[in-house]
């Protein structure tokens, strides 16, 4: 496309555009004549998939704001039809809750009935609302642990997850023919949902989980700037804990995220201020969540003193054997991703249920199959269940949070830690050690010269181990659809997966070693923890000479 089509284009964005900022914005590209920009924000657009929509602020198709929102809130409507219910949840992020509004005015002016939540809450409760309301949809506007300058919609289908193929593919192409927004029939009568109608019945359902007894621990709890602080703090009250001590600069709402580089409790510094709060208040457990609340940090104090960050596959083998422990019947399943720990399948044979592996992603985790009592992603994700199933058909980092602290409370009162739990766990099926090596890029292009390059000549060897077997995910298999993902099983019981992030401009590549433990004349579990560090560290090296990025 010429740099005239991209000024019409724009000319047109600006005709339609109910923003006065977005139109200002674009009014200055225009004025500086600035085609670079122009061709960035026009020359393509957000892509609607099934995680949505995500991306960063602004005017143009490539960018979120409330004409690529109203669009796929139309997009939304014509799939689902007149009469259907949809409920809105919104985070504390810029335009947000302008978000949420302009999809509720665009449903109900397509004939749907729209519920909204009145405040700022966590996605699990919205996610919890599509269920507990018999709605059809959920819209949730939020982009979970993003840069500052980023939002997203997330839209959820009526047995409370996210969307998944073909759905997803129906409302991008509804999407693409909606015309001019300016032209939308826009409503104004929707239902306003408040604390006592949405929270608190979520707060019953994810406070009735299996947390154990053992109540007696000190939390010391970060919300990351987020909407998680008084939802969680609430949950723990309400379930006989004591109010988690906050730290008090993250603890309200804020969408410039001013103490952190990346509002992600994965990133590096972004735990600080928890952990030095855990240290002068003789926290037993160290919590986060991420901005929207759907992921869970863990923190344990360490026997020589200081505290240490649990990986989300510790936590998840953690959570497993403790919702196992506490729940019974027959056709239970647990189930992970790709990317996630093999741990797990091990943890399933040892306790006789069942056990399902599936892409990354909890829309997929939803859809593992009946009886499922525990799902988890190892990017800090965690369904928790019951008997009675899971309340939220979707990530929760509320419920987690509750879950591990009926686990280290119950450890403390028999006088042990998460970490004494985690080295039993290793005895019994070996260390199962984990990383990630994960490169931001600024350009996507090389993330996609990257792949090809992998897929053209895959490795023969890495850190000294031979690789086995190269998978090429994108062709799919009996037990799992196409992705965009490679995955090497390596000598010595190693295994390396490389994918693209579906949400960031990341390149993602997934580390595994299984190490025996040895008795102690050997060094027992600490031998074989330094062992993995020295063995991950190798594999990273490798593997990062190998993308070349």
């Amino acid at each position: 496309m010429t740099s005239t089509d991209f000024v019409r284009q724009a000319l047109d964005w600006l005709a339609q555009d109910p923003d006065p900022g977005t139109r200002a914005e674009l009014e200055d590209i225009l004025g500086r004549e600035d085609h670079a920009e122009l061709a960035e924000r026009f020359g393509a657009k957000l892509e609607f998939g099934t995680a949505g929509l995500r991306g960063e602020l602004g005017a143009g198709p490539n960018r979120m704001n409330r004409v690529t929102v109203m669009r796929a809130a139309a997009g939304l409507a014509r799939v689902l039809g007149p009469g259907r219910h949809v409920v809105i949840g919104y985070d504390a992020r810029y335009n947000s809750d302008v978000f949420a509004a302009d999809t509720a005015a665009v449903l109900t002016g397509a004939g749907l009935r729209a519920s909204v939540m009145e405040s700022h809450w966590p996605t699990p409760v919205l996610a919890f609302a599509v269920r507990h309301l018999g709605a059809d949809a959920g819209v949730m506007v939020t982009a979970s642990h993003n840069p500052p300058r980023d939002n997203g919609y997330k839209v959820y289908w009526g047995d409370g997850a996210q969307i998944v193929p073909p759905i997803d593919g129906e409302i991008s192409r509804a999407i693409d023919g909606v015309g001019r927004v300016d032209e939308l029939p826009r409503g104004e009568d929707w239902t306003t949902l408040g604390y006592q109608d949405i929270v608190e019945p979520y707060l019953d359902a994810v406070t009735s989980l299996p947390i154990g007894e053992a109540r007696e621990l000190t939390i010391a709890y970060t919300p990351l700037h987020g909407v998680g602080g008084q939802v969680l703090s609430d949950a723990m009250v309400r379930a006989g804990f004591k109010a988690p001590v906050m730290a008090e600069r993250q603890a309200a709402p804020d969408p410039d995220f001013p103490t952190v580089s990346f509002p992600n409790p994965e990133e590096p510094g972004a735990m600080d201020l928890a952990l030095e709060l855990a240290g002068t208040s003789g926290a037993d457990l160290v919590l986060a969540n991420d901005p929207d609340a759907d992921r869970c940090a863990v923190g344990t104090p360490l026997p020589g003193g200081g505290y240490r960050m649990l990986t989300g596959d510790e936590v998840g083998g953690l959570l497993a054997e403790h919702v196992l422990t506490n729940t019974s019947g027959d056709g239970r399943l647990v189930a992970t991703t790709i990317v996630s720990s093999s741990l797990l399948g091990k943890i399933a044979a040892e306790q006789g249920v069942a056990y399902a592996e599936t892409l990354t992603g909890f829309k997929w985790i939803m859809k593992a199959g009946p009886g499922l009592v525990f799902g988890y992603e190892e990017a800090l994700g965690y369904s928790v269940g019951s008997d009675k199933g899971l309340p939220v058909h979707d990530k929760d980092g509320i419920g987690a949070a509750l879950a591990v602290a009926g686990l280290a409370a119950q450890a403390k009162r028999d006088g042990r830690t998460l970490i004494d739990l985690l080295d039993d766990q290793a005895r019994r099926h070996g260390l199962h050690a984990t990383a990630q090596l994960s490169v931001r890029v600024g350009d996507l292009t090389l993330i996609t010269d990257a792949m090809a390059r992998l897929r053209a000549v895959p490795p023969a060897e890495l850190a000294g181990r031979a690789v086995l077997s190269a998978e090429d995910l994108s062709e799919g298999s009996a037990s799992l659809p196409p992705t965009d993902g490679l995955r090497y099983h390596l000598s010595g019981d190693a295994r390396v997966v490389v994918r693209p992030s579906g949400t960031e401009p990341k390149l993602k590549c997934y580390l595994e070693i299984v190490i025996p433990v040895g008795d102690d004349s050997e060094g027992g579990v600490a031998a074989a923890r330094a062992r993995a560090v020295r063995d991950l560290d190798a594999l990273k090296s490798d593997l990062a000479a190998v993308l070349g990025l």
